[in-house]
């Protein structure tokens, strides 16, 4: 496993791990390629979508020359403050932030004459600038906006909702956790339930649009491949970090299986969680290691994560071949992801470790019980569709 960059480096070059190279976390690392390779898909299909006449542009007025307002300033004066307050801190501090670089970001920690240096140098950049300019005649004109030129908003509020949302989610999954230790639950850099995020990210963006006057209908359909794909990158960062969403103990391999044995059952070795006990599977350590992370799971179990990547690359190739032809009927490509999402969630949990509640006599997950959710919404939106579409 690779809880960190330098332990991917040394399986590469042989490099010592647990070196600089540690800040960067392996799950972060992935999170952010989740991010990028979603945010390019969708894209790639607004812009398809707007160049097919589906969506109207929008007249956006553009003030080219304009002196910088007090608004300016403040706004570069704050982000100056807390990059100078933060950085600072890290250069003085690095074997904590190595240690921990979630915990050192979220919190109250920094240096003070960082914070004020960084807001004087951006808040006087952005003064000189805007006098640089001021010599400039001011430009005035108006210029279509469509959809996919608002793929950097559109990115960052489903990303800042999602993790917000997922956030949410893992709390109520373990409040005797948060109420234990709240503030401390709530900066942690651990602990993000999907759906919570799939959740909040889309009605985030969903507001935004409206905002915007933006067809909600065309943009689901366009992101419902690039959200299954992001979810499969993502589920790559959960297996190479070792991050706890592994499956039950593995049965014994059967004499029919012809694929690497890892794949069948792997005890993630250096797993990113590194405790003595990760219930219902101990952990242990690896007898000889001398690094940071030096425990491995007693025994082997079904390493779910790469299983989900498969199948969501699967699904997500099934709805990128489908777009063009279900565009006929819009919104009928997104209630499909919903249906094929649903139940590639269901069936894995039947094999991965996760909390169980029980009503009426039935187990059931979180995310079962989401997935559930999703299944029927999907089946009832498309029946809607297709009705709909049979009456015109």
């Amino acid at each position: 496993m690779y809880p960190d960059l330098s332990y991917f480096l040394h399986a590469i070059f042989g490099t010592p791990p647990d070196n600089w190279a540690s800040i960067f976390k392996t799950f972060g690392l992935f999170l952010v390629l989740a991010i990028l390779g979603s945010a390019y898909l969708l894209y790639i299909e607004l812009k398809r979508k707007a160049q097919e006449g589906l969506f109207k542009p929008e007249k956006v007025k553009v003030e080219e020359n304009k002196p910088a307002t007090m608004w300016d300033l403040i706004s570069n004066a704050v982000f100056g403050f807390i990059l100078g307050f933060k950085l600072i801190y890290i250069v003085q501090h690095f074997a904590e932030f190595q240690m921990d670089a979630a915990d050192v970001v979220l919190s109250l920690k920094g240096s003070w004459l960082g914070g004020i240096l960084g807001a004087a140098f951006f808040a006087g950049f952005r003064y000189w600038e805007s006098q640089r300019h001021k010599k400039k005649a001011l430009k005035i004109y108006t210029k279509d906006v469509y959809p996919h030129h608002l793929i950097g908003d559109i990115t960052i509020i489903a990303a800042v909702a999602g993790v917000i949302g997922a956030k949410i989610f893992d709390v109520l999954e373990h409040l005797p956790d948060f109420f234990e230790d709240p503030l401390g639950t709530l900066l942690s850099g651990g602990g993000l339930a999907i759906y919570g995020g799939l959740i909040f990210g889309f009605f985030s963006v969903v507001w935004y649009l409206r905002r915007k006057k933006i067809p909600v209908i065309h943009v689901m359909d366009a992101v419902a491949p690039a959200l299954i794909i992001g979810y499969g990158i993502g589920r790559l960062g959960c297996q190479f970090s070792g991050d706890g969403d592994w499956g039950i103990v593995a049965a014994a391999q059967p004499g029919w299986w012809f694929l690497p044995h890892w794949l069948w059952a792997f005890d993630y070795p250096h797993h990113v969680l590194n405790t003595l006990r990760t219930d219902p599977v101990p952990s242990i350590p690896i007898e000889g290691c001398t690094w940071e992370y030096c425990m491995k799971l007693s025994k082997p179990v079904y390493p779910t994560p790469i299983y989900e990547t498969f199948m969501a690359f699967a699904i997500g190739g099934i709805l990128w071949a489908l777009r063009k032809r279900l565009q006929v009927i819009p919104g009928m490509l997104f209630f499909l992801y919903l249906i094929l999402n649903g139940i590639e969630r269901f069936f894995i949990e039947k094999i991965r470790v996760n909390i169980k509640y029980s009503n009426f006599g039935i187990e059931y997950t979180q995310a079962e019980l989401i997935a559930v959710g999703l299944v029927l919404l999907g089946i009832a939106g498309c029946v809607v569709l297709w009705r709909k579409r049979k009456k015109l």
